[in-house]
């Protein structure tokens, strides 16, 4: 306490406002969930947002409107197997994936566009809109994850959880 020594409280009060702008404009980081399935790695690339106090499902991220799963970049999926997700074909390739967030339903979107910024959507892009099962988790989560669980050589469940909102959604690799 010594450096703010000699400080008014109005300088002390203008340092303290600063350190919660510097705190809310922090980045969310870059982050990668990575599986691997059928003998090829299977990469999700996305952002990590916080809560930081925030009102998150149904607040920041609105029900019945298309989020974009994370921040900043649009989360890709990059493949170089063929899978199903959700009993969905899904080609190996490069896709963005979008979530559609509901109170008690979610859709994860597989769209065909991608290298583009996570707001810009284009529903025509959609190769398809998956359900996914909706849980609440047992502690809040703070930062945006995705990861996957993996069940067998050819298996894995990808999970998605923030706040208190968890949902996943079974994906298998079926050939090369």
């Amino acid at each position: 306490m010594q450096m703010f020594k000699g400080m008014g409280s109005a300088a002390l009060a203008a340092l303290a406002v600063a350190a919660v702008m510097a705190q809310d404009s922090k980045p969310s980081p870059d982050a990668t969930a990575d599986v691997t399935l059928g003998g090829k790695t299977i990469t999700i690339t996305y952002n990590r947002p916080s809560v930081r106090g925030r009102k998150i499902m149904g607040g920041l991220v609105p029900y019945g409107q298309v989020w974009r799963t994370g921040a900043n970049a649009a989360t890709t999926l990059t493949t170089p197997v063929n899978l199903t997700i959700g009993g969905t074909a899904v080609p190996a390739g490069k896709y963005t994936l979008y979530t559609l967030p509901g109170e008690n339903s979610w859709k994860l979107i597989i769209n065909k566009q991608t290298g583009q910024w996570g707001t810009e959507y284009d529903e025509g892009q959609d190769l398809a809109r998956v359900n996914m099962k909706v849980s609440q988790t047992s502690s809040p989560t703070e930062q945006f994850l995705i990861s996957w669980n993996k069940q067998s050589q050819s298996e894995a469940t990808l999970l998605m959880a923030w706040e208190n909102t968890r949902v996943s959604v079974p994906v298998a690799a079926t050939g090369k």
